[in-house]
């Protein structure tokens, strides 16, 4: 079995995120975006806005400064892409989405379930009005309904158009630029040569999901991959030896790693990563957190939902990768009033030298900035780096 160093393991996977790609010498056009999404394979969403929208970040974390008005035309508009409940609700191309329609024979939502056992005509009236209407919001039908409380407290209409979308009846048109969700019939989004395929049975889908997940991963244990598209690990473990038996993945062991790592046989293994980049806490390098703490020694959690007082980094904590290593983290918030990305506090990782990480995040928080529209960047005093990188700026 083939042995892989920690540092070799890291660089695997980062070049398989693309983080080995160049970025593009000019202004990033649909080709730079396809191929962003083509590593990652999926782009999850997520509705805080503390600095933008989640799904922005992975992108200029790989490319640089890029347009996101010309970014949300292709991503939604370009008729290659589509959102569905891949790593949570993401955007994938129609080749994955194909993957996933096995999802919408087997959803088991319980509210949904509910919602279609007493109120079938409900459901359907939704759906009609979507067909003779649509793309249409939940605020947007003549019954939405009320909400029943703050976050998760659906009305009657948005259950039904969730519900209608996870099993397949309606699906996500686009998101508008506030980011609310436009539904519309499947057979006005997805492409006829894509709906007329035949279905994968659950096995054969879920199989070439984890080879998918396989190929974006470079390298990762059994849980990576399962985690990947959120399969369950007693189904994915005989799809693994499947797919090692069968030469797709390679079995490979990673010094330092606890469980046994599968390896993408043709992944790249560069021998050294410059790329300089904050993540989103949604980027597939650090959205599982045993597989971020496994390869970058790096404990990350998110605290939007831990009290202030509770917080040990911060609000919205973006990790700061630098090389292959994660050197540091970061709690930033846009202040769109004031025109500055505030750095409210700037953390480094223990093993890294201050000034070389200071220097290098003061860089990236200066094109992060410029990125966001906004006219610079304002360090505040939490955190071991915050001077050091305060003193980089000024």
């Amino acid at each position: 079995m083939q042995s892989l160093g920690p540092g070799e393991a890291r660089r695997i996977a980062l070049a398989a995120q693309g983080f080995a790609d160049p970025r593009p010498s000019g202004a990033p056009d649909a080709r730079a975006f396809r191929r962003v999404l083509d590593r990652m394979s999926v782009l999850q969403l997520d509705s805080v806005n503390v600095v933008c929208r989640s799904h922005y970040l992975p992108v200029f974390a790989r490319l640089g400064h890029y347009d996101r008005t010309r970014f949300d035309q292709w991503l939604w508009r370009s008729g290659e892409n589509t959102e569905y409940l891949a790593h949570e609700a993401s955007v994938t191309t129609f080749d994955v989405h194909h993957l996933l329609r096995y999802r919408m024979r087997t959803g088991r939502w319980k509210a949904g379930v509910r919602l279609e056992a007493e109120q079938p005509e409900y459901l359907a009236a939704v759906r009609a009005e979507v067909g003779d209407r649509g793309p249409l919001s939940v605020s947007d039908l003549s019954d939405p309904g009320e909400r029943t409380g703050p976050w998760w407290g659906y009305s009657k209409g948005k259950l039904a158009l969730e519900w209608l979308y996870v099993t397949g009846r309606l699906a996500v048109h686009h998101r508008t630029g506030t980011f609310v969700t436009m539904y519309d019939l499947p057979e006005r989004v997805v492409p006829e040569a894509v709906r007329d395929r035949p279905d994968h049975d659950d096995g054969e889908a879920k199989r070439r999901l984890l080879t998918l997940a396989g190929r974006s991963l470079g390298v990762g244990t059994a849980a990576d991959l399962a985690d990947y598209f959120r399969l369950k690990m007693p189904e994915a473990r005989p799809l693994l030896a499947d797919l090692v038996a069968t030469g797709v993945l390679e079995p490979v062991e990673v010094r330092g790693w606890k469980d046994a790592a599968y390896l993408w046989p043709d992944a790249r293994r560069p021998r050294v990563m410059r790329r300089a980049a904050l993540l989103s806490p949604f980027d597939p390098v650090v959205w599982f957190r045993p597989r971020a703490e496994r390869l970058f020694n790096f404990r990350y959690r998110i605290e939007i939902y831990v009290p202030e007082a509770d917080r040990q980094y911060g609000y919205y904590v973006l990790p700061f990768l630098l090389g292959d290593q994660i050197v540091g983290r970061v709690d930033l918030k846009a202040d769109r009033a004031n025109g500055v990305l505030l750095a409210r506090g700037v953390f480094g990782e223990k093993g890294h030298r201050p000034d070389t990480v200071a220097a290098a995040l003061a860089g990236e928080l200066q094109r992060l900035a410029a990125f966001l529209g906004l006219d610079g960047v304002e360090i505040g005093d939490r955190g071991n780096l915050a001077s050091t990188v305060q003193a980089v700026l000024s």
